[in-house]
């Protein structure tokens, strides 16, 4: 596919993209679309950054919740890295504040506190070994019980995204578990149609008024992405209007 190199490196997308009215018009036409089916008693919700579960899967894990799905959220890096060079904030100060605000956010959604497990935010494709270890031990916590992945993207264009997508489809098809995939960057940088994105294993979870609402409270946590830590120009929001109006949808999708 040709998505597999990394399209943005560590380098937030800008605003130019697809806007989300011409993804809107595409995908109702394309609809009706299948909706996933979580058939698990555990899901492990895995993502490269603090943020990444709650903008691609929020509604997901909160219907999930409510289905009676035990659901256990994983941040694999400290999320130091959304804003190098920042004259306000340290790594060490920014990934403090990133914990915080998921942990928040968490509480929103009405789940658990996150594992958090510390990899170096920018560097997962180095740690993927690492990462595999981590996600066998958690899935060895729940043997007995019906487990299933809930990952990034593993063709989402930054390369911590794609290192824990790759991560998850290597365990699910060593440990017989299955695994479903939610885009996050997907969105900005492909096109409706775009022939490297494999539609036909597109899934659509629509999400009720309510539990949208949850999650747009829950988004509004990452006070630290979604506005700027300062004037400075390396302080810029990460997550723009543009951004998040591709996230905040009333259904979210995951690929099967």
């Amino acid at each position: 596919m040709s998505v597999s190199a990394a399209r943005f490196a560590a380098i937030p997308p800008s605003d130019i993209g697809t806007a989300e009215p011409v993804w809107a018009s595409w995908l109702e036409r394309q609809g009706p679309w299948p909706r996933p089916h979580f058939d698990v008693e555990v899901l492990l919700v895995l993502a490269a950054h603090p943020d990444d579960e709650v903008l691609g899967a929020g509604g997901m894990m909160s219907s999930a919740i409510a289905a009676g799905v035990d659901v256990v959220t994983v941040c694999l890096s400290d999320g130091a890295g959304s804003h190098p060079g920042s004259p306000t904030m340290s790594p060490t100060q920014l990934a403090a504040r990133r914990h915080l605000e998921l942990d928040t956010a968490a509480a929103i959604l009405g789940l658990d506190p996150p594992r958090w497990c510390g990899l170096p935010d920018g560097s997962l494709e180095q740690r993927e070994d690492d990462m595999a270890v981590i996600v066998g031990a958690l899935l060895d916590e729940h043997r007995g019980s019906r487990v299933g992945l809930l990952s990034v993207w593993a063709h989402d264009g930054h390369p911590d995204h794609e290192a824990v997508g790759r991560c998850a489809q290597t365990i699910g098809a060593q440990r017989n578990v299955p695994v479903w995939m939610y885009p996050v960057w997907m969105w900005h940088w492909a096109c409706p149609g775009d022939p490297a994105i494999p539609w036909d294993r597109l899934r659509a979870h629509p999400l009720a008024e309510g539990v949208l609402g949850v999650k747009r409270a829950a988004v509004r946590a990452f006070a630290s992405q979604i506005r700027p830590l300062s004037p400075a120009p390396e302080d810029q929001a990460v997550l723009s209007a543009h951004m998040l109006s591709h996230l905040l949808r009333d259904r979210e999708f995951v690929f099967e």
